[in-house]
Order: structure tokens, then C-alpha cells, then sequence
């Protein structure tokens, strides 16, 4: 629930589900599929070892410009196909292809490293 009260809705979910607090040993060795890691991201719920493969942001990103595949395959000058396998859970792109990739989605390709006691807001 937000801090109102009201009900978080993100694409098909109607209502947060309470998560157990999941080890890195009980992680499965299928990944999760697009919709449900997007929907546990927004609602913060993502275990720390999940919270940014590649593909996925690559998706993200493509989606929050509004192109299909086929239309920043284009502007890339790789095909749909290509697009599809840079979006996978276990894809592993190159950093020029991220820049651009962020380029062609109107985006900036940001990289950073966090040391975990920095979560506090000190760097």
C-alpha cells in the first residue's frame, strides 16, 4: 500500500503480496520472466542479487521511450531479433552497446558503484 492507504496497481497486479525475505541459496535457477520483476522492482521488493540484470533494464528503457523492437532494431541497425536476445534476463551486452542503446531511446547510460554500507545516502 502506498503511504494514503491506497492499493499499488502496476500491470495486472492488483494488490501487494507480502514476499518472505529469500537467501541467495534459495534462489531459483530460472529467472524471473519481465512482468513480475518489473512489478517487484517498482514495489522495492527485489532481492538485492536481482535487482538489475542487463537485459531487463535494456527493456525497461526501450519501453519508457515507446519503441517496439523492430523500431530501435532500426535505429540501431541490428535486427528484432537482436533487440530481443540483448533483452533477456541472462544477456550480458557491452557497455558501447548500452550507450547505444540509451542513445536511441532518448536516454543517458548511467554507471555506478555502491559500496552497501552506502545505502544511507553517504558515498
Amino acid at each position: 500500500m502506498g503511504s494514503d492507504g491506497t492499493v499499488k496497481t502496476i500491470e495486472g497486479f492488483s494488490a501487494r503480496r507480502e514476499l518472505p525475505r529469500l537467501s541467495p541459496e534459495s534462489w531459483s535457477s530460472r529467472p524471473r520472466d519481465f512482468l513480475e520483476w518489473k512489478t517487484l522492482r517498482a514495489w522495492g521488493e527485489l532481492p538485492y542479487w536481482e535487482i538489475d540484470p542487463p537485459g531487463y533494464l535494456l527493456r525497461l528503457v526501450r519501453e519508457d521511450a515507446g519503441l517496439t523492437q523492430a523500431e530501435l532494431g532500426e535505429r540501431l541497425g541490428v535486427t528484432q531479433q537482436a533487440v530481443a536476445q540483448a533483452e533477456r534476463w541472462d544477456a550480458n551486452p557491452t557497455v558501447a552497446l548500452m550507450r547505444r542503446w540509451a542513445v536511441a531511446c532518448g536516454a543517458r547510460l548511467a554507471i555506478d558503484f555502491v559500496r552497501p554500507d552506502a545505502a544511507s545516502g553517504s558515498r
